[in-house]
């Protein structure tokens, strides 16, 4: 049986076997930073073939079980085969969702903000169940989260976070989720127990590699302020000031990084972060135009409603773009949101 295309284990194997070449080599870590993107490259290829190789055994067995069948017909193997199809065909559809992660970036790590929509403590609050929801998320997938900004609610919930997701394909699978999230429940907040709707909206960043972004930021166009870094609940994390905002004039992008309680740690974040919101501004401009001339509509833009968590008088959560859904809403805000980011991905590429 021949495979090919995504599942063409020959170069995938040739790709390994030049990668642990060059970290044979004696200069291997002369750059860290490459080696370690070489490092990650080489292990999600093996991970990948491992896969391949694994899912290849198991379909030519059970063809070869399949044929014996045909002869001599036995329930009980039957049974077993028919389970075993289903795990395949599981296995076969997670395995496509890591192949089809072949866009410049999606192997980069992201940056996730969240920010309440108008309602005052409401939205906070439900900006503070999606932060929960992502980092719960991130925790099943063994992606690191890095925390750059966190502001409280006056009264609950969160003003706004943002933080960095590493781990490859962090920006792949979570590309899809930019936009408005909408949640429709009784509030917690209303002595009359009224239902209330409340939104918050999601952004999400590729970590660009340095060598990729040829970014010149002016001094004249930004202005860093300092201030003195506040953790959860109010208490202090610094007495100094070493919480960093940029504000870049041209664009009105605003980043801040308290997490490190260096100054110039939280600077150096700071700029590589406005760097890569920059870089995206310039690629979405440039597939915008591409889009023009191509006549095809443009994307979902940022305000667009994209999926609905209802809790209210019946609990659903449902994508709008893919019409994916569930009833089991707390499971997904406990982060169990991969059938609709398994679901977007696939509709990216019908």
């Amino acid at each position: 049986m021949v495979y090919g295309g995504h599942f063409d284990l020959d170069s995938k194997k040739e790709t390994i076997s030049n990668l642990e070449k060059e970290v044979n080599d004696v200069n291997f870590w002369n750059d860290k930073k490459h080696s370690e993107e070489v490092l990650s490259k080489l292990n999600n290829l093996k991970n990948i073939v491992n896969k391949i190789s694994e899912l290849k055994t198991n379909v030519e067995s059970n063809l070869q079980i399949s044929e014996m069948l045909k002869t001599t017909i036995d329930e009980e193997i039957k049974s077993m085969l028919e389970s075993d199809i289903d795990k395949i065909k599981e296995d076969l559809s997670n395995l496509e969702i890591e192949l089809l992660l072949n866009n410049p970036y999606d192997k980069c790590d992201c940056i996730l903000e969240i920010h309440p929509g108008a309602g005052g403590t409401e939205s906070c609050d439900w900006a503070l169940m999606l932060y929960r929801m992502y980092t719960r998320w991130c925790e099943k997938n063994g992606k690191k989260i890095e925390l750059l900004d966190y502001q409280e609610g006056e009264e609950a919930g969160i003003k706004s976070v943002s933080f960095i997701i590493h781990g490859v394909n962090s920006y792949g699978y979570l590309k899809n989720e930019k936009g408005v999230h909408r949640l429709i429940r009784i509030s917690p907040f209303d002595s009359n127990s009224r239902r209330h709707t409340s939104f918050a909206s999601i952004d999400i960043t590729p970590i660009y590699n340095d060598e990729e972004i040829d970014i010149v930021i002016k001094d004249s166009d930004i202005r860093i302020d300092t201030y003195c870094a506040s953790g959860h609940g109010g208490q202090g994390v610094n007495t100094t000031p070493s919480a960093v905002r940029i504000t870049h004039f041209p664009t009105n992008i605003v980043v801040t990084c308290q997490n490190e309680r260096s100054q110039i740690r939280n600077k150096e974040t700071c700029m590589t972060v406005l760097k890569s919101k920059l870089y995206k501004l310039e690629v979405e401009k440039r597939e915008k135009e591409l889009k023009s001339i191509k006549g095809e509509n443009s994307d979902i833009n940022f305000g667009s409603q994209i999926r609905t968590y209802t809790m209210c008088p019946y609990t659903l959560v449902k994508d709008h773009r893919t019409n994916t859904q569930t009833s089991d809403v707390e499971k997904v805000l406990d982060g169990d949101i991969d059938e609709f980011i398994y679901d977007n991905l696939k509709l990216g590429v019908r």
